[in-house]
Parts: C-alpha cells; sequence; structure tokens
C-alpha cells in the first residue's frame, strides 16, 4: 500500500498516514484510479483542530477491517478543508441534497467523474439507534454501485444539474444587480436586524439554540449598523459579547465558557445553549473577527468600554504569544484535545490553573500559515490596535504582513494558499485569500500611515477584478488560473461560491476591499464593483442574515454617505489623532499618518492625501472637505454630526 500522505503538508492529512486506508491526497490521479478499477471514490474532508475527525479517525479509518473494505472497494481521498476550501465548498453544496447535517468530518462518495451520489458526516463503528454504522454504509454503497448503477449515475446527475441552476439563477441575479434600487437595500438592512432580533436567544444572548456558535460575521454587521444610529443592533451584539465573554459579570467571579479564563482567546462554539461545554478547538479566523467586535464594542458603548477593552487584550495576547509562528504569520487553529495525566481528552489542558499548565505540553496547533485567514488577522490587529492605542498589536500585524509579502506573494502578483515552516503548498489561492489579505492590508496601511502596504492590496484587487464588460456576463471577480484544476477538469467547480459562515467569503471580503480602495483612491471602478457584488448577494443574503454577516456589513458601508478623516501628523497619538481613533462610522475611513506618509500616499495615486502634507485633521463627506481641523475639540463636534 502506497504511502502518499507522509509527506504531505496539511498535518491532518499527515495525522492520516498510518491508516491503513490507502489514501490519496487530492488529485486528477485518483479519479484516475477510480476510473481504471470502476469503482467509487470516497473523498473524506476535515481539518486538523476537528474532535469528530479524530475520533472517527481512531474508531474506522485505523481499524484494518472497515479499511480493507475501503481499499477494495473504492478509492479513498482525504482533503484538509482549510488547505483547499473551494473543494469543501464544492463537495459540501452537493452534500445538502443528502442530509441537512451538514459540518465535518464530511464523507461524501461521487462517481469516478467526481458527480455526488451520496453524502453523511460522522458515521460510528457501530450502528447507534437511527444512525448506521460506517460498514453499513459502505456496504450499501457498494451495492448500490453494483447493483443499481443507473439510479446511481441519475441521482449523481440529477446533483449536478441542480447545482448549475442555482449557480444559473446567482449569475442572472448579478446581471441584474444594477436595478436594485439603493431603498430596497437599506430597506433589507433594517429588516436583517429585525430578523435577527427575532432569532435572538433571549435568555442567553446569541442566536439560536445548540450547537452554538458566535457567528462573529453576524456580531460584526449588528456593531457596523450601530455605527448609523440603530441601537437594537448595538443591544443584540452587545448581549451576544457579553454573554460569550462575561463582560456583564463582576470581574472577580467572571464565568464564560467560550473564553480561555488562563489566555483570553475563544473556542469555536459551544454545546449547550447557555454557552456552556464548548468544543475546545481554536481558531484562526473566530479569534481575529472577535477581536475586531469587542474593538468596535468599545468605541461605541462607553459603558462596556474598559471590559471590552480587557476582553480584546486576551484576545491579542492569544493571537501574539501562542498562534504566532517563529517564521511569521499565525497558525490556523489549535487543537481541542491534548495528553494530561497519560490521558488524551479534549479540553483537559484548559481545565488546569495557569501553574499546573506549566507542567503540561499545550495542544498541538496546526502550523500551516493560510493566506486568508492571515488577512482576518492582520486586520483585526491594525484595527483594534488603531481604535485603542496597542502600538504593539500593530507592530505584530506588520511583522505578519511582511512574512506574508515575502513568501505568500509569487512574483507574477498571484497567490500562495498556504505554507508550513517555510514549504509552500501545492493548493491555488482562492478568491477568500485575494479578499481577505487584501482587506488586512489596507487595514494595516491605515493604522500605520505606510502606503507600501495599501498598493499591495490594490494589486491584489486589481489582479481578480474584471473588466466592465464581463461584469455584465454575473462576474465581478476571478481568481488567477480559473480556481481548483481537479474540480475544473471534473466540471464540478462552484463559481465564485458567495456562501459565509464563521468567516467571510472571498466574494464579500473582495466588496469589503473595494469599498476601502474607492475611499482612498475617489476610483468610481472599484465602488462599482463592490456594488454588483453586493446587489447581486442581496437576496440570498438578506433572508437569511445568520448565515451572511460579512456581505450585509459591506452592504451598510455602502449605503451610508461616504465620510474619510485624514489626520497629518508627526504625533501618532496627538489630540487630533485621538480623535481619530475614537470615530466608527458605516462606510467612512480613518487614519493618521505622517506629513512624508501622506505625500507618498498622493504620490502612488491615492487621491484622498493629496495636498495633505500640512499638519492638521481633513475632513470630507461624499468628497467634499471641510477647511483643515487644527483644534480637537473643534474635530471632535464637527465628527459628532452627520452633514
Amino acid at each position: 500500500m502506497a504511502d502518499r500522505l507522509a509527506d504531505a503538508l496539511s498535518p491532518y492529512l499527515r495525522s492520516h498516514a498510518a491508516n491503513p486506508v490507502d489514501w490519496f491526497p487530492w488529485s486528477d490521479e485518483a479519479f484516475a484510479e477510480a476510473r481504471r478499477r470502476d469503482v467509487p471514490v470516497l473523498v473524506s474532508i476535515g481539518y486538523s483542530t476537528c474532535h469528530w475527525c479524530h475520533v472517527m479517525s481512531r474508531e474506522s479509518f485505523s481499524d484494518p477491517v472497515i479499511a480493507e473494505r475501503l481499499n477494495s472497494g473504492f478509492v479513498a481521498i482525504k482533503v484538509d478543508r482549510e488547505e483547499h476550501p473551494d473543494v469543501d465548498a464544492s463537495f459540501l453544496a452537493a452534500a445538502g441534497a443528502f442530509t441537512g447535517n451538514l459540518g465535518w468530518p464530511l464523507n461524501v462518495f461521487v462517481t469516478p467523474e467526481g458527480k455526488t451520489f451520496f453524502a453523511g458526516t460522522y458515521w460510528p463503528p457501530t450502528a447507534v439507534g437511527q444512525l448506521p454504522s460506517f460498514g453499513q454504509v459502505l456496504d450499501a454503497v457498494a451495492d448500490a454501485w453494483t447493483s443499481r448503477r443507473t439510479e446511481v449515475e441519475q441521482t449523481a446527475g440529477a446533483v449536478v444539474d441542480a447545482l448549475r441552476q442555482s449557480a444559473d439563477r446567482l449569475s442572472t441575479s448579478a446581471a441584474d444587480s444594477a436595478a436594485v434600487p439603493e431603498r430596497l437595500v437599506t430597506e433589507s438592512l433594517a429588516a436583517a436586524v429585525d430578523e435577527l432580533a427575532a432569532y435572538e436567544d433571549g435568555e442567553f444572548g446569541g442566536f439560536g439554540g445548540a450547537p452554538k456558535f458566535p457567528v462573529a460575521p453576524v456580531l460584526l454587521f449588528l456593531l457596523e449598523r450601530a455605527a448609523t444610529g440603530d441601537r437594537l443592533a448595538l443591544e443584540i451584539a452587545g448581549r451576544a459579547l457579553s454573554a460569550i465573554s462575561g463582560l456583564d459579570q463582576p470581574r472577580e467571579r467572571v464565568i464564560a465558557a467560550l473564553r480561555d479564563r488562563i489566555d483570553g482567546g475563544f473556542f469555536r462554539y459551544a454545546t449547550k445553549r447557555d454557552w456552556s461545554d464548548p468544543h475546545y478547538e481554536r481558531m484562526l479566523y473566530d479569534n481575529a473577527q472577535l477581536l475586531v467586535a469587542f474593538a468596535r464594542l468599545a468605541q461605541l458603548d462607553p459603558a462596556a468600554r474598559q471590559a471590552a477593552s480587557d476582553v480584546a487584550e486576551g484576545i491579542s495576547a492569544f493571537l501574539i504569544e501562542v498562534m504566532e509562528q517563529p517564521e511569521g504569520g499565525f497558525a490556523s487553529a489549535q487543537d481541542s484535545e491534548s495528553t494530561v495525566g497519560g490521558r488524551r481528552l479534549e479540553g483537559a489542558y484548559f481545565a488546569l490553573d495557569a501553574a499546573a499548565r506549566l507542567a503540561q505540553d499545550p495542544p498541538a496547533l496546526d502550523a500551516k500559515v493560510l493566506t486568508g485567514w492571515n488577512g482576518l488577522a492582520i486586520g483585526a490587529l491594525a484595527t483594534a490596535g488603531f481604535v485603542l492605542s496597542r502600538d504593539p498589536w500593530i507592530t505584530a500585524a506588520r511583522r505578519a504582513a511582511d512574512a506574508l509579502i515575502a513568501r505568500h506573494l509569487r512574483v507574477d502578483g498571484t497567490l500562495v494558499r498556504a505554507s508550513l515552516a517555510g514549504r509552500i503548498s501545492a493548493a491555488n489561492a482562492t478568491l477568500e485569500d485575494y479578499g481577505m489579505l487584501a482587506s488586512g492590508l489596507l487595514d494595516l496601511a491605515a493604522a500605520t500611515g505606510e502606503v507600501r502596504y495599501a498598493v499591495v492590496a490594490r494589486s491584489l484587487v486589481d489582479l481578480v477584478l474584471v473588466d466592465q464588460s464581463r461584469a455584465f456576463e454575473g462576474e465581478t471577480f476571478i481568481v488567477p488560473g480559473g480556481g481548483d484544476p481537479v474540480l475544473l477538469s471534473l466540471g464540478i467547480a462552484l463559481e465564485n461560491d458567495p456562501s459565509e459562515g464563521a468567516y467571510p467569503s472571498g466574494l464579500s471580503s473582495l466588496a469589503r476591499a473595494c469599498t476601502s480602495l474607492h475611499l482612498l483612491t475617489g476610483h468610481v471602478s472599484y465602488r462599482q464593483a463592490a456594488e454588483r457584488v453586493i446587489h447581486q448577494l442581496m437576496p440570498v443574503a438578506a433572508p437569511r442574515p445568520v448565515s451572511f454577516g460579512a456581505t450585509l456589513a459591506v452592504a451598510s458601508a455602502l449605503a451610508q454617505p461616504i465620510e474619510q478623516l485624514v489626520v497629518v501628523s508627526e504625533d501618532r497619538h496627538s489630540p487630533l489623532a485621538a480623535v481619530a481613533r475614537s470615530l466608527f462610522r458605516s462606510g467612512a475611513i480613518n487614519t493618521v499618518l505622517s506629513p512624508a506618509q501622506a505625500a507618498a500616499f498622493a504620490d502612488a495615486g491615492y487621491e484622498l492625501f493629496e495636498g495633505r502634507q500640512r499638519e492638521a485633521a481633513y475632513l470630507c463627506r461624499n468628497f467634499v472637505c471641510r477647511m483643515p481641523f487644527d483644534d480637537a475639540s473643534e474635530l471632535a463636534e464637527a465628527v459628532g454630526q452627520r452633514g
């Protein structure tokens, strides 16, 4: 049996290398082998810090009897969803035809042509109630393949047709997007807040029952609406953030199960409605977005400012002290399991106090550096550092950005998806990588005043932004090279997947980057690109706000009057700068930079900074600028009013 996973970049794939299953990595080779043998394919998708992925590996994939069934009747492919998010998205969409309980591990049975005909998630080694054993599933799939092949292929074809029709509907929506009145977008945003209010857990905060996720993009959308004066949005977000962090509890007895009480990092989700019994994996994307959320809460709610700042301190410490890698960049996640007292258990390490932890190895990191998720972390540390005047956080964001630019940005301007200890993944970068990194670099440029980050961000956006003629065909952004080559060869690639959940999609993150570029450059083409994407997605996003928080946040920004505040000062902590740091407006940009930095931005083609070399504050609304402000109190009065 070939050992194809032992040298994989992905720690998740390497953890399966010792299985008796004859695993293939994601490749054309695997499907060619299935066609040669005329057997179905099991595509098994997970990630390194997924608890039930570990369980299924121990229970089933390590079982020689189960492995023999797989090896004799199937070609088995193991996929790290973090390394190949487009593969994961394609098969998640197809799996939705067979189960509503989507998650990981995701186990999808497909034809040698890549068409899905059955799917599920975790299957135990022995049947439990109505849940069949994994062995029973394999037997049933093998029987269907050999005795009901025509039915299997018809099912697979129907799934592919349904997904294509869904993509066609989205493209049609994009082509008609210019006809959507702005008034309807504004009304949809208000309705989305009302929908979230109706869905809120009135007793424990947050949304829905168990399992319960913080859904950070939704909280950021609510805070974006709060910045327009929507009090209900602020109250919903505030209650959720209080519940997951213990903001509303006396400091001496804070109990917040979703947040580690020692280092301040947040766990991925809770298994109970009251936020207790968390799954203990800690994801880079969750902590990055929650860092921004608590910084924004500190700006918007004076009563919560100190407590929210304290939580932000804990998240930043977790990112910098636990997740930052020696070669630069941040690890993608920390495992939920660790060995304590000779037993490998989920959450055991986090039950220890600080002193006891010193005698234990912490849970392992999935140390691969993902471009998109690092973009979220760069933007979060830059934004929170700027807002809360924490220069070390901005410095950490700069370290990560410099590392990503050095190692993940190719000479031709394209991006690398992932790396690990200097090794580069063969996986293609996705729109998620371009959008999240561009947005993070623009946040860092605003926080540091360094134009080089904005220049790289703009080049990334320009690389994926299609020309106007193709925009009317329903496309706004296209990843260089057209996406994953295996998906393309099989004809099952999703075109610009808009789905969101725990973090923004490639489309919404690029729309956010374009919104920022419009504010910085004055070039209307960037705003038009963002508007096309948002108008395209609003018909699916507005009725389902809990699933499209990032899209709705960009829609909110686009619906507000344009506001730009540039403070030019050699002192980054001057009274004028303090006003800029305190201000959060939806649809606005604030920055503090030196006269030399302002000149560098102007020389690089960023129109906002032209003629901004005198030390003063420059306030513009809808591209009409006031006379420069020299007095901080006068500036504070001016920004306290909507012109």
